[in-house]
């Protein structure tokens, strides 16, 4: 095996996030809101650094580097600036009138829950198709996060790219089955710093290694397009580079429109539900966005230290191979013990997303479709809690599947997770939020149109249109999120406005009037 050294690094650190999987067993299992809420006891710095880290997973530490070292800076650039500005803004506007709304709107402990409490289902129509998009897009999630253990796993040590596959699913199910929310909650805050830790230290090494910035910045003017904002690079698999193609302004903002993702992504959401007291939300705002800067600062520059350090490495020789630039930096140029530290902080934040992904995925089904819709209020926690399980193992073997193809590229997958939870529940997260007109049938009017533009301007639009047609090959999240907002304005407007007692709740939330008894 290649690197004992950083694989034993690796195990004793998993060693210790699945003791605190354990410790936090017996609390998870008293109740379902326990499991998958935690019971709305995050501090600020749990919270803020738990859903900058569920959110980012491997994503942020081989998936961006991977675009910046493949083609330069405007792609990564302006993707990482959409996300810091989406971080600050979701932060700023949702998070403290989404924790406040949720206990009031029968203390909601899901989103599904929270949008279809929110406006008073009978037939539960929305907490059905929330939970249904939910899990679809959630399996897509947990995929990546399982491609990223098996590149991991296959450029480390050589093992085989499907083995630890499985071995990776089986890992985080056992994780995820252990401690439920909080335990997942507090690794992730311990998993957020290491994140960090590992992105500057390879950036450390990768600069010193490559002769200085200034050194890094020659290399990268001398490829054409690599350093520009409104060109990106062409690169060979040889290591050479073509003509520049052209970024221009419809393009910037598509890749910036990552940010609007932020306002319906469940893993985020979830924490500003869970939060202990509404007043500590301002610090977990600026700990959150502090946190979110830095690291996609430097997990773009590291894709472009890359590039000076390893410019024709046959590891990195494609989209899909440059995703372990990081893991052949620090592999390359680190003592094997810092190393596997870093390796160990790569694999933390997968798992950190994964086990938030299957979890509320499984929860989609047992406590939204199962209790809610099926059972309704006759299910026990019990039965909860065991169908949560059931659903869990069904949603990773089918995440496995779709990560089985060695060649995935985890930034596509995570693209088009993210477009769909962002059109999704975006829209009428914001519309709950702040427009009391907004009625049932526009929730589910946005809901479904959002939804159904993420896989047809996908599949149909960018594969057979955009060739002819540039303003089809813009992100898909863009012109899904529009379109979300419009039919929910529109069917809200030729709908009747909501009953009072939904106009109540609404003024009750948003004076934050939450009685004393339900913040402790």
């Amino acid at each position: 095996m290649k690197n004992p050294e950083i694989f034993v690094v690796m195990v004793l650190y998993m060693c210790i996030v699945v003791g605190i999987g354990v410790y936090f067993y017996k609390k998870a299992q008293k109740s379902s809101e326990n499991y998958f809420l935690g019971g709305r006891s995050l501090g600020p710095w749990v919270a803020a650094m738990s859903a900058e880290a569920s959110d980012m997973s491997g994503w942020l530490l081989m998936g961006l580097p991977g675009v910046a070292y493949w083609c330069g800076l405007a792609d990564a650039l302006w993707t990482a600036i959409g996300l810091a500005i989406g971080t600050y803004v979701n932060w700023l506007i949702v998070a403290k009138r989404l924790r406040n709304y949720s206990q009031v709107a029968g203390n909601s402990i899901t989103i599904p829950d929270f949008i279809s409490n929110r406006f008073k289902e009978k037939k539960k129509v929305i907490l059905a198709i929330s939970a249904l998009f939910i899990l679809i897009f959630f399996t897509v999630y947990a995929s990546s996060c399982f491609v990223t253990v098996g590149k991991l796993f296959n450029t480390l040590f050589g093992f085989d790219y499907h083995v630890t596959l499985i071995v990776g699913a089986i890992f985080v199910v056992a994780y995820t089955l252990i401690g439920g929310f909080l335990a997942e909650s507090v690794s992730d805050f311990m998993q957020a710093i290491v994140m960090i830790l590992a992105l500057i230290v390879t950036i450390i090494v990768g600069v010193v290694n490559a002769g200085g910035f200034s050194a890094v910045t020659e290399n990268s003017k001398n490829i054409e397009g690599f350093l520009s904002l409104n060109q990106i690079a062409s690169p060979n698999t040889d290591g050479s580079f073509g003509a520049a193609g052209d970024y221009g302004f419809l393009t910037i903002i598509s890749t910036m429109a990552w940010g609007l993702g932020y306002f319906g992504v469940p893993q985020v959401l979830l924490r500003f539900m869970a939060i202990r007291k509404p007043d500590e939300i301002k610090r977990s705002r600026i700990i959150a966005t502090v946190w979110c800067v830095i690291s996609l600062a430097a997990a773009v520059f590291i894709g472009i230290i890359g590039r000076t350090l390893l410019p024709n490495s046959e590891a990195l020789n494609s989209a899909s191979k440059a995703e372990s630039i990081i893991i052949v930096i620090s592999t390359s140029y680190l003592p094997l013990i810092v190393a596997g530290l870093i390796m160990a902080g790569i694999l933390a934040a997968t798992i950190s997303s994964s086990d938030s992904y299957l979890l509320i995925a499984s929860s989609s089904v047992s406590v939204n479709i199962y209790k809610g819709i099926i059972k309704k209020e006759k299910a026990t926690d019990k039965q909860v809690m065991w169908l949560s399980r059931i659903v869990l193992l069904v949603i990773a073997l089918i995440g496995v599947i779709i990560a089985w193809d060695e060649n995935s590229v985890i930034f596509t997958l995570v693209s088009f997770a993210w477009a769909g939870f962002g059109a999704t529940f975006g829209p009428i997260i914001l519309f709950s939020l702040f427009w009391k007109r907004t009625t049932r049938t526009g929730a589910i009017a946005g809901m479904v149109s959002g939804a159904v533009v993420v896989f047809v301007w996908k599949l149909v639009f960018k594969q057979f249109l955009a060739p002819t047609m540039p303003v089809f090959g813009i992100y898909e999240l863009l012109p899904a999120f529009i379109i979300s907002c419009i039919a929910i304005v529109v069917g809200s407007l030729l709908t009747k406005k909501p009953d009072q007692e939904i106009l109540d709740e609404f003024e009750k939330a948003k004076k934050g009037e939450v009685s004393v008894a339900n913040q402790i």
